[in-house]
Order: C-alpha cells, then sequence, then structure tokens
C-alpha cells in the first residue's frame, strides 16, 4: 500500500492533471482531429461519472486493501495510449446506460433545479422576513435610547433653570437635607 497522501497525488497528477494537459494540448491544436477530441470528451465524462459514484459508494468500499492504487490504476487504463480504456468503458457500459435512462435523467434534473428555486426562494424570503424583523427591533432600540437620552437630558435642564445653582437634594419633612 502506498499510503492515502502519495495515492491521492498520484490520482491528481494521472487522473487529472496529465489528462487535463493532454486535453489542452488537443483543442490548441491548429488542426483538431475530432477522434482525439471525442476520446478526451468521453475521458472527462467517464471521470465525472467515477468522482460521483466515489463520493457516494467510497464509505463502503474505502476499507479494501489497495483501493487508493486501484483507482490509479483505473485512470491510468482509461488514457494510456495502449490500452485506450475510455473507448471501451464509454461504447460498453457508459453510452447504452445514459441512452437507455436519457429522459429520465433529464425529468430528474429539471425536477431538481425547480426544488432548488424553490429552496432558494424560500430560504430568501425567510432571511428578507429575518431581516427586517432585527431591522425593526434594532430601530425600536434606538428610538428607546433616544427618548432615554430626551428625559435625562429635559430633566438636567430642568434642574439648572429651577434654583439658579441651590441644591437639588431631597429634603425631609422638616425641610432638611437628607443627606444631613
Amino acid at each position: 500500500m502506498l499510503g492515502s497522501l502519495l495515492t491521492r497525488c498520484l490520482i491528481m497528477s494521472f487522473g487529472y492533471a496529465y489528462p487535463a494537459f493532454e486535453c489542452y494540448k488537443i483543442v490548441e491544436k491548429n488542426r483538431v482531429e475530432i477522434e482525439e477530441l471525442r476520446f478526451w470528451c468521453q475521458y472527462w465524462i467517464i471521470v465525472a461519472a467515477l468522482t460521483v459514484l466515489e463520493r457516494l459508494g467510497d464509505v463502503f468500499i474505502a476499507w479494501l486493501p489497495m483501493y487508493g492504487e486501484a483507482k490509479v490504476a483505473i485512470f491510468i487504463y482509461l488514457w494510456y495510449p495502449k490500452t485506450r480504456g475510455t473507448g471501451y468503458i464509454y461504447k460498453t457500459l457508459l453510452r447504452p446506460y445514459v441512452s437507455k435512462h436519457e429522459t429520465d435523467i433529464d425529468r430528474k434534473i429539471l425536477e431538481m433545479r425547480a426544488r432548488a428555486w424553490d429552496l432558494t426562494v424560500f430560504y430568501w424570503q425567510n432571511f428578507a422576513h429575518y431581516g427586517q424583523t432585527a431591522f425593526f427591533q434594532f430601530l425600536n432600540y434606538m428610538a428607546a435610547q433616544s427618548s432615554k437620552m430626551t428625559k435625562a437630558t429635559a430633566e438636567s435642564v430642568n434642574g439648572q433653570s429651577n434654583g439658579s445653582g441651590a441644591s437639588t437634594k431631597p429634603t425631609g419633612k422638616n425641610g432638611a437635607s437628607k443627606d444631613d
């Protein structure tokens, strides 16, 4: 076993980086050959399908010995010039399955888009409602603070105008201040 980090690096190199570079070279040629372009498109379709399946099934099969090494071998099998496994996998497995279920897949994608839009609208409305509520609570808080400040200012102004400097200490029954 190579180890998880090394296996991931190999998958990134041989499964994604090298094929992406080869695909880039094909696309940037002055005279693109349709067969080469078709091969790399098929490769990326298979890689996308494998990535989705891996995310779903990784929990169940990742414990197998040599699992990471097998993934590296599959990626190399798909693009290696002598094996060119992409054509075989695409023509025998992927194409017949997708062709048979294409209308179902399209229908499910449309349903998921509609659900995603409905959820987006739902959460946006909730966000707007909570934002509006928080904004009005903030305004009420600021108004309450403002009225407290106005009362305090009015009391200090009233206290200064009443006695022209006289003490405003509360007095007891006989006229003496409570502090005395």
